[in-house]
C-alpha cells in the first residue's frame, strides 16, 4: 500500500468515525423533535414510527405561551450570562498572571486549579446547601451565580493563559519601555489582544451555565427563580395539561440555543484553545 493511498484510507475512517459519533448524539435529538411533533392520540397511542403521522408546531405554541416558560428562559439566561462575566473578570487576571510573572508556587497553583475542576458538584452538595443558608443566600441568584463562578474559573484560567500566552513578551516590553505600567500593559495590551479568546471563553462559559442543572436545584426552590434546567424538571408536574410531547417540545427549545451558539462559533473556540500552542 503507498503512502498517498494509506493517508486516503485514514482519512475515509476519520469520516466514517465522525459520521458514527454525529448519529449517536444526533440520533436522541431527532427522536426527540420526532415527540415533540406529536399530538397527544399518537402519543397515546403509543405509536413508535419514527416521523409523526401529522406533525404539528402546537407542542412549542403551548410551551411558549405557558406563563412559566418564558421566565424560565430569562432566568437562564440572567444567570448564564452574569456567570460568564464574573468568570472573565476573575479567570483573565489570573491568567495574565501565571503567563506573565514568575512566583513559588506557580505550577503547583495551575495544577490546583485542574484538581478543583475535577470536584463534582454532588461531593460538595450538603455542606454547599448549609454554607448558603447559614449566609442567608438560598432562593438568590446571587448565590447561584457565585456558584457557577466557581466552578467556571478554573477552565477559563487555562483558556485564557494559552490565549495570552500567545501573545509576545516584546509588546509587554515596549509598552514599559514607553511608560506603561503593568496594569497599562493589562488593559491597553493584553486585553484587547485577548479578545477572540475572550469571547470564546465567555461563549463556553454560557453554555456551561445554561445548561447547569445540580446547582440551582439544590439552591432555589421559588418557582420565579427557577432557570431553565430546573423549570423543564418541574414543568409536568406544575402544569395539569403537560405530557410527554410538551416536555420534548421544551426540552428542544432549551437545548437548540446552546447548539446554534457552539456550532456557529466553533472556530472561534477551537481557535482559542489552540492559539498558545505556537508561539510568535
Amino acid at each position: 500500500m503507498s503512502r498517498r493511498t494509506g493517508t486516503r484510507f485514514g482519512d475515509f475512517l476519520s469520516y466514517v468515525f465522525m459520521l458514527a459519533m454525529f448519529v449517536f448524539f444526533a440520533g436522541p435529538l431527532t427522536y426527540l423533535l420526532s415527540m415533540a411533533l406529536r399530538d397527544k392520540r399518537e402519543i397515546y397511542r403509543g405509536v413508535a414510527r419514527y416521523i409523526p403521522h401529522n406533525p404539528t408546531i402546537d407542542n412549542f405554541i403551548a410551551v411558549l405561551n405557558n406563563s412559566y416558560f418564558p421566565l424560565y428562559l430569562w432566568n437562564g439566561l440572567k444567570l448564564a450570562a452574569l456567570s460568564g462575566f464574573g468568570v472573565l473578570i476573575v479567570a483573565m487576571p489570573a491568567a495574565y498572571a501565571f503567563s506573565r510573572f514568575q512566583f513559588r508556587g506557580k505550577g503547583l497553583s495551575m495544577m490546583g486549579l485542574l484538581l478543583f475542576q475535577m470536584i463534582s458538584p454532588l461531593v460538595i452538595m450538603v455542606p454547599l446547601y448549609r454554607y448558603m443558608n447559614r449566609l442567608g443566600l438560598l432562593d438568590t441568584h446571587f448565590a447561584v451565580t457565585m456558584v457557577y463562578i466557581a466552578l467556571g474559573v478554573p477552565l477559563a484560567t487555562w483558556l485564557l493563559k494559552s490565549t495570552v500566552d500567545g501573545i509576545p513578551r516584546s509588546l509587554d516590553e515596549a509598552a514599559m519601555i514607553d511608560g506603561c505600567n503593568r496594569f497599562s500593559v493589562f488593559w491597553r495590551i493584553v486585553l484587547p489582544l485577548s479578545a477572540p479568546g475572550i469571547a470564546s471563553v465567555f461563549i463556553i462559559t454560557v453554555i456551561a451555565g445554561w445548561s447547569q442543572f445540580l446547582v440551582p436545584f439544590l439552591l432555589l426552590t421559588q418557582n420565579n427563580l427557577m432557570p431553565i434546567g430546573v423549570g423543564i424538571f418541574n414543568f409536568r408536574g406544575m402544569q395539569t395539561d403537560s405530557s410527554i410531547q410538551l416536555l420534548a417540545a421544551a426540552c428542544l427549545i432549551s437545548v437548540v440555543p446552546a447548539i446554534v451558539a457552539f456550532l456557529s462559533l466553533q472556530r472561534l473556540i477551537l481557535g482559542s484553545m489552540t492559539s498558545g500552542s505556537v508561539k510568535g
